[in-house]
């Protein structure tokens, strides 16, 4: 009998030490800066994939990001509407980077009210998730060249203090990607999205408040 009893401390042991280690899950949610549109191999140096790097094994961070995606239920591709929503779920985050409000930018997709209550909603559809993912919001990059009608403009005067109060009202964590990618049109060569070098400082600075 007390061998059998050594035998299962043994074996509860390691399945405690099996959960123990299980790497934190990270899910990155945007569109083409996320998934890494315009990079060589997007596969390698997204800044999704580079994060996972910096963070390293203790952590598992995948790549969610969709381009043309809006956060904007009303938009002209939301991101609701996206397989890359449903694999959210799927994947039982324990933590989710939120990285929308660039297309959001773009006239036809830009409404303050509307832009607010997606952003809202699509918070609180992500905390009915049973792992009880601890979620940040991130300002978008700077856009250093009109294109597409995506313009810094409706950037700076109106994603960003929306987010500003969805954070606050959510007591969220804000990620200020606007202002730490500043001075740097050289890494946006389309103005838009960042090459290798600005995919690897997006990461950074991600990382860097993921490991506060």
């Amino acid at each position: 009998m007390k061998k059998y009893n050594i035998l299962f401390a043994m074996l509860l042991s390691l399945v405690l030490l099996s959960c123990s280690t299980r790497p934190v899950k990270v899910v990155c949610v945007g569109d083409s800066i996320t998934e890494g549109s315009g990079l060589e191999v997007e596969s390698k140096t997204a800044y999704p994939v580079v994060l996972g790097m910096l963070l390293g094994d203790d952590y598992s961070v995948l790549n969610f990001g969709r381009s043309a995606t809006t956060m904007n239920r009303q938009g002209d591709f939301p991101y609701w509407i996206a397989k890359e929503f449903s694999n959210v779920f799927a994947a039982s985050p324990d933590i989710i980077v939120i990285k929308l409000g660039t297309n959001d930018s773009k006239p036809q997709n830009w409404n303050t009210e509307d832009f607010m209550r997606s952003y809202q909603a699509m918070i609180d559809t992500f905390k009915t998730i049973c792992s009880k993912p601890k979620i940040f919001l991130c300002y978008p990059v700077p856009v250093y060249e009109t294109r597409w009608g995506i313009n810094d403009s409706t950037v700076i005067a109106g994603v960003i203090p929306v987010i500003d109060k969805i954070a606050a009202k959510n007591n969220l964590p804000v990620i200020d990607l606007y202002h730490g990618m500043q001075n740097q049109a050289g890494n946006f060569p389309d103005g838009i999205h960042p090459n290798e070098k600005g995919a690897l400082k997006i990461a950074e600075l991600i990382a860097e408040q993921l490991q506060k």
